[in-house]
């Protein structure tokens, strides 16, 4: 008998130390703080049940055995305290332990009624559900988690996510993500930082959540890019910020008029120690650079076919804007493939070769320190990128 109770108390712990590590549900598995609570009045159920459950987890989590006198605190804790829910966890844990499932979720449930707001037995329910296959009851349980635990809809995202790669559970997803808009917000972000998903989630994200502000958007855009699915990523960004990017649009918001529209394909403009670029009236660009460190001030990710391009712009700032000038660096790579001065765009054009094998583009306007830091105050505007012999 009492292998058998060791046996069963090193996997109830085990269970418990799991779902604590991985979930912030189960670290709540006491609201208080059961070692001062045990301290006032050592015999009190609640203080029983809140050391026992926290010794169970911390001991396996540690990988060593858990003292019977613990379990025999549970045991004395649900004689004093029948309604209580933690006696009732671990029972459906045994029956879990044990193969016995039909126990296992009596006894989960029973613990869920004693406390309908004990996070434990939402999560041990929820997990039930899920691996018995009852998902849409499984996914119920997460929703309740999420609204009773500080961040919850963050925490429980994952396990939602999860569901979302089978599109046999998309019907059921879409039902409780509309019922949930912060889990809903929150699942598609987690969906989002591998970009394999992006099926799932374009098909479960409803008007509300297909938006310019939408968080998962530039999650899902930067997974994409990291992948070199550039043309998906493009595609899917014009598609959700709604930007109404014209077909063969090279650069877009040439004329820096649309603030709206999230990096990395519209501009990222920069206020830091390095400088200040900001949109200007007029379709014009206004850079103000510190010159005290190298850095970038403007940039936007194209993604240009192989073959050879024509930059043109109107520069404005005096002779000290030799110490901005504008590159072309392929995804993923270190050093630029092209560059050129501001100053130099007053002779003309800048001309320009996309090598083979770059499949995106970041253009940057970067500033060069010197010495002695002088800043430079520079205006561009006139700005159009159009391909040379494209038939060529």
């Amino acid at each position: 008998m009492r292998g058998v109770r060791g046996l069963f108390v090193g996997a109830v712990g085990l269970l418990l130390a799991l779902q604590i590590v991985r979930n912030a549900a189960v670290t709540a598995l006491i609201e208080t703080k059961p070692a001062d609570a045990a301290r006032v009045w050592k015999s009190h159920p609640d203080a029983e049940l809140g050391v026992a459950m926290i010794a169970i987890a911390t001991a396996a989590r540690l990988g060593k055995p858990v003292d019977d006198a613990v379990f025999r605190q549970v045991e004395d804790a649900a004689l004093k305290a029948p309604l209580a829910a933690e006696p009732y966890l671990v029972r459906g844990v045994q029956g879990q332990v044990a193969g016995d499932s039909r126990l296992a979720q009596q006894a989960f449930e029973a613990a869920e009624r004693r406390d309908p707001r004990s996070l434990p037995a939402r999560y041990f329910l929820a997990d039930h559900y899920l691996r018995t296959g009852d998902l849409r009851r499984g996914l119920l349980e997460f929703a309740a988690l999420a609204r009773l635990t500080p961040n919850g809809a963050t925490s429980v995202s994952p396990y939602v996510a999860s569901y979302a790669r089978n599109r046999r559970n998309w019907p059921q997803l879409r039902s409780l993500l509309r019922s949930d808009p912060e889990l809903a917000e929150t699942t598609l972000e987690a969906l989002a930082s591998d970009g394999s998903n992006a099926t799932a989630i374009l098909a479960l994200a409803d008007a509300a959540h297909r938006t310019s502000k939408s968080g998962w958007l530039p999650v899902l855009v930067a997974s994409l890019v990291s992948q070199g699915e550039f043309a998906q990523a493009r595609a899917i960004w014009v598609d959700v910020a709604g930007v109404g990017a014209r077909p063969g649009q090279l650069l877009f918001d040439a004329d820096f008029a649309n603030a709206d529209a999230p990096p990395p394909f519209n501009w990222t403009l920069t206020s830091s120690t390095v400088g200040l670029a900001e949109r200007q009236a007029g379709g014009r660009l206004h850079v103000i650079f510190y010159g005290q460190e190298d850095g970038v001030l403007a940039s936007q990710l194209l993604v240009l076919p192989v073959g050879r391009y024509a930059l043109r712009m109107r520069v404005s700032g005096g002779e000290r804007i030799s110490s901005l000038r504008w590159t072309l660096t392929c995804a993923g790579a270190q050093a630029p493939f092209a560059s050129r001065p501001l100053d130099a765009f007053a002779k003309g054009p800048w001309t320009f070769e996309v090598p083979q094998g770059c499949g995106a583009q970041r253009l940057d306007l970067v500033g060069s320190s010197s010495d002695i830091a002088q800043q430079v105050d520079a205006t561009v505007g006139g700005v159009s990128l159009a391909r040379v012999n494209a038939g060529g």
